[in-house]
Formats: C-alpha cells, sequence, structure tokens
C-alpha cells in the first residue's frame, strides 16, 4: 500500500503528538483525517498532493482536529478535490467503497468516541485506519459524548476483533501493529472501568457523576479534562441502566 503519513503540531491531552493525516493512493488518492485547520499543515498537505489528479477527503468523524482543514484543503486542491464525512454535505457511510490507485478504502461504522464515527479498511494489505476509536499508546481513548457511547464503543471494538487486521492507524499516536492485541487491551481497559463504576454505584448509590469522577480520576485535572471524565462517566451510567438527563456535546476542549 502506497501511504504516507503528515502529522500536525496540534499536540495536547487528547491528541497527543498531533493528529496524523493519512494519504492512501498518488495519482487517485485518499486523504483520511485531514486534521486541524492549521496553514502549516494544510501546505504540507497539498504539497504531498501535488501530483494527484483525483482526491477524496475522508472524515471519520467531526471533531475539528480531524476535520477542519477539509475545507480548506479542498479549495486549494480545486476541482481534483471532495470532501466526504458522516452526515456531510457528500456523506460517506457504512459499506461505501472508495477507490484510490492503491487499491480501495472500505468504510466501517465505529461509534463510540462519536457518532457518527467511521473507519476505513484498506482490506489487501489489512490496514485500518480507526480514527479516534484507539489511540496509538495507552489503553483508552474519550467515551462520553452522547448518552449510548459506551455501549456502542464496546460493540465497535468487539467487531474489529472478528476482522483479519495486521495494522491499526490510530489519528493520534503510533500505528499499532499488534491490533489483536490492542484490541483486547482497549476492551478490558473499559469493562474494568465499567465494573468500577458499577462498585462504586452500589456502595454509594446517592452520589452524583461529578463525584463518582473525583473519586475514579481525582479532582486535581484542568476543567477540560475534568469534564472528560464526568461525561465518561455518565455514559458509563447509561449503559449501566441509570437515567442521564442533562447537557450532552462534543468533546471538551473541542468546537463543534
Amino acid at each position: 500500500m502506497d501511504l504516507r503519513v503528515i502529522r500536525a503540531g496540534n499536540t495536547g491531552p487528547f491528541t497527543l503528538d498531533g493528529t496524523r493525516t493519512f494519504i492512501v493512493g498518488e495519482r487517485h488518492a485518499a486523504v483520511i483525517d485531514p486534521g486541524p485547520d492549521v496553514e502549516d499543515h494544510v501546505r504540507a498537505l497539498v504539497r504531498s498532493l501535488e501530483g494527484a489528479r483525483r482526491v477524496e477527503i475522508l472524515v471519520t468523524h467531526r471533531h475539528p482536529d480531524h476535520g477542519a482543514a477539509a475545507a480548506p484543503l479542498a479549495a486549494a486542491l480545486g476541482g481534483r478535490a471532495r470532501v466526504r464525512e458522516p452526515a456531510g454535505r457528500i456523506p460517506v457511510a457504512e459499506g461505501d467503497r472508495i477507490p484510490t490507485d492503491a487499491g480501495d478504502l472500505l468504510a466501517l461504522h465505529t461509534p463510540g468516541h462519536a457518532n457518527p464515527h467511521l473507519s476505513f479498511l484498506h482490506r489487501e494489505s489489512g490496514s485500518l485506519f480507526c480514527g479516534d476509536l484507539l489511540l496509538g499508546q495507552g489503553d483508552t481513548t474519550w467515551v462520553g459524548e452522547y448518552p449510548e457511547a459506551v455501549t456502542e464503543y464496546l460493540s465497535s471494538l468487539r467487531r474489529l476483533q472478528g476482522m483479519d487486521l495486521r495494522t491499526v492507524y490510530p489519528a493520534h499516536g503510533p500505528p499499532l501493529t499488534e491490533p489483536g492485541e490492542a484490541l483486547e487491551r482497549f476492551l478490558e481497559h473499559r469493562i474494568a472501568r465499567i465494573r468500577q463504576v458499577e462498585r462504586l454505584r452500589e456502595a454509594h448509590p446517592d452520589v452524583d457523576p461529578v463525584e463518582l469522577a473525583g473519586r475514579i480520576y481525582g479532582s486535581d485535572h484542568p476543567p477540560a479534562v475534568r469534564e472528560a471524565a464526568i461525561l465518561s462517566i455518565r455514559a458509563i451510567l447509561h449503559h449501566l441502566g441509570e437515567p442521564t438527563p442533562g447537557r450532552w456535546g462534543s468533546e471538551p476542549g473541542q468546537e463543534g
């Protein structure tokens, strides 16, 4: 597979060392997660695509660190490019095939971190571009954007466990070269966290999600990280069958 990786410099607690943009193919190319709207990053993508005649710009999910550069990149490439994203003006969804001169990419709906959220499978090489479903280090990603997030996240991980994957490319962190081990690690972490919340809830039935998050994660964190922890606990409580009224929204620290 002809693959190029260009990393944006948007480091942070949710983006690790920055968003990785993947370019598959040369003359007929696909750009997976064009990244944040950072001028230097967009220029680097345009340079890398100078020889392309057709470019499909694919967004795994609509957090700005993944898709904000889509419009400026398409504008810079002119009529050679089109943007395809979940629920976008030119949509891409489960089962769609995106042709490149390095082979087709198959869109898979893998919700959990966000919904909709897509991964893209290059079947010939066993490569999966998974957006934020997994990270390239550690054993967890943020799962708390909407009530059903934890339930759907577990289903997405189990779905991928049934596939013959050789390499998984997260948008943040290095590639995962042992996908089976990584999927099991992320799954075990989430299940352990669910059990921890379940035990705390049984011992303290009147404690709200804010206090539960403090007991599990501690309270000495920046506001965005603290908000992410609370939303994660709320999604676990919903998974356990508790009503979770109140605000749900985008990843803390993101706009959109």
